[in-house]
């Protein structure tokens, strides 16, 4: 693949949506072809299965149903969106990828990560991020945010927000422990602080590696 792929996870509540946005613009700023997109979703059919796997409709969604969905709406995104994104040489910017689906549905649920891992490999088509960048933010903040954030915009909380404390505890550790496993590729960024500190610790890693890649502007 001749573009870059970046990624942005965490919590609820942790900022990546606002990061991932400030990132795409300021690349485009300094004159990148950038796609920014999101999970689930990014697609007609993706954002589709979205409406169905945040659904306050389904809490009694069994796992193995989850991760499939989850699964089936990344392979239509992955072929109408990032893959020929990718192939134009262009930057792709995503609000969660596949290392949600490995902490959300592996270490939080319990499903196996091997049988995962290949079926994600096969979903995919072998594309993986190259940049990834976890907000890492205490579960109790990160749901005071998204609380506040969906009183602003007059929305409920989805199946997920509504999920246990404990449940968002898990999520934060899975994180910390795929960047254990993946240190060149995972970088944890403190978004408890102001966006702008935030971002600018973010663009000098993404300059950086850039770079270091003689990635043409």
């Amino acid at each position: 693949m001749k573009g870059i792929f970046i990624t942005f996870e965490g919590i609820e509540g942790c900022g990546k949506t606002t990061q991932a946005h400030l990132l795409a613009g300021y690349l485009e700023e300094q004159g990148y072809k950038v796609l920014k997109t999101r999970e689930p979703g990014g697609t007609e059919i993706s954002e589709a299965v979205r409406e169905i796997l945040l659904s306050n409709d389904f809490v009694k969604m069994h796992p193995h149903t989850e991760v499939l969905l989850y699964l089936a709406s990344r392979a239509q995104h992955i072929s109408d969106k990032i893959k020929p994104a990718l192939e134009k040489g262009m930057i792709v910017i995503s609000d969660r990828f596949s290392d949600s689906t490995f902490v959300y549905q592996c270490y939080v649920r319990g499903i196996d990560y091997q049988i995962v891992e290949e079926m994600n490999s096969f979903t995919t088509e072998g594309i993986s991020p190259d940049i990834t960048f976890v907000l890492d933010l205490e579960p109790e903040e990160g749901l005071r945010r998204a609380v506040s954030r969906n009183q602003k915009h007059s929305r409920k909380e989805d199946r997920m927000e509504k999920e246990s404390l404990e449940f968002h505890q898990k999520v934060r550790e899975g994180y910390l422990k795929m960047a254990e496993r993946y240190p060149d590729r995972i970088h944890v960024i403190s978004s408890n602080r102001d966006k702008t500190e935030v971002q600018e610790e973010i663009k000098g890693i993404v300059g950086r590696i850039l770079s270091q890649r003689g990635f043409p502007g």
